[in-house]
C-alpha cells in the first residue's frame, strides 16, 4: 500500500489518507486505470470515455484524518466585491 495525504472537499472539508498506484504497474503505467474511448454506434462519433480501474490499487480506499473546519462567515468572499481596477471599477487608469 502507498498512502499519501489529500484534501478532500466532499462531503466536508477534511484530510484524508489514500492510496495510490503502484507507479510502475506494466497494466496502467502508474495511472491507476485505462481508459477506453468509445463512438456512437450510428455515426461513429466519439460518444464518451469509460474508466476501467486497475488491480494494483483501489480507489475506494480511504481514511479521514482530520475534518477541517468551515471559514468563518465574516472571512468568505462576498460576491458584490468589486475590484478598483477592473473594468468596471471606478478607474481605467493604470495606478501611477
Amino acid at each position: 500500500m502507498r498512502l499519501r495525504i489529500q484534501r478532500a472537499t466532499w462531503p466536508h472539508n477534511a484530510l484524508i489518507l489514500t492510496d495510490t498506484p503502484r507507479p510502475h504497474c506494466p497494466d496502467c503505467d502508474g495511472v491507476g486505470g485505462t481508459e477506453h474511448h468509445y463512438g456512437d454506434p450510428e455515426t461513429g462519433e466519439y460518444a464518451g470515455t469509460n474508466w476501467e480501474p486497475c488491480t494494483c490499487w483501489n480507489e475506494h480506499r480511504r481514511w479521514t484524518l482530520l475534518p477541517l473546519p468551515r471559514r468563518p462567515r465574516w472571512l468568505r468572499r462576498r460576491t458584490n466585491y468589486r475590484d478598483p481596477w477592473g473594468p468596471a471599477g471606478y478607474s481605467d487608469e493604470p495606478p501611477f
